[in-house]
């Protein structure tokens, strides 16, 4: 005979033993494996960008430091020799190079050029040099 839970269990729900088991329907039992699951997933695929990134660290921070460089010195002289806006300074910088910003200072005449987290170089202007970039520091 069989118990009042045997009852209430859909018959799919019962074990071959007549024992019923619990349905975990309803309660989140679903939803906390595939909550595991994504964490799973987005752990693996950090870890595939982490070294991704550790492996051509040299190439990113060359074209960084390059880009930088040569953001710094162009935006510089366009914006003190050609007497333009920072903003319409903008627009010289080469395709590729659109995460790197620019940003002015009037007081000592010089542009910097930076890209998040890896790299910034400045240049500043001169009277008879034009626009130099200041010293390398590593």
């Amino acid at each position: 005979m069989a118990t009042t839970k045997q009852k209430r269990l859909a018959p799919g729900n019962r074990r071959r033993g007549g024992t019923a088991r619990a349905s975990v329907r309803g309660r989140g039992g679903a939803g906390v494996r595939s909550s595991r699951r994504g964490w799973w997933i987005a752990l693996i695929i950090g870890l595939i960008a982490a070294g991704f990134a550790y492996h051509y660290r040299a190439p990113i921070q060359g074209y960084s430091s390059a880009g930088t460089a040569y953001a710094a010195r162009v935006g510089c002289s366009c914006r003190f020799v050609a007497g333009r806006d920072i903003e319409d300074c903008e627009k010289d910088r080469m395709a590729g190079m659109e995460a790197i910003s620019l940003s002015e200072d009037l007081a000592s005449k010089s542009v910097t050029a930076s890209f998040p987290l890896l790299k910034s170089d400045t240049a500043t202007y001169r009277e008879g040099y034009g626009c130099v970039l200041q010293e390398y520091r590593d």
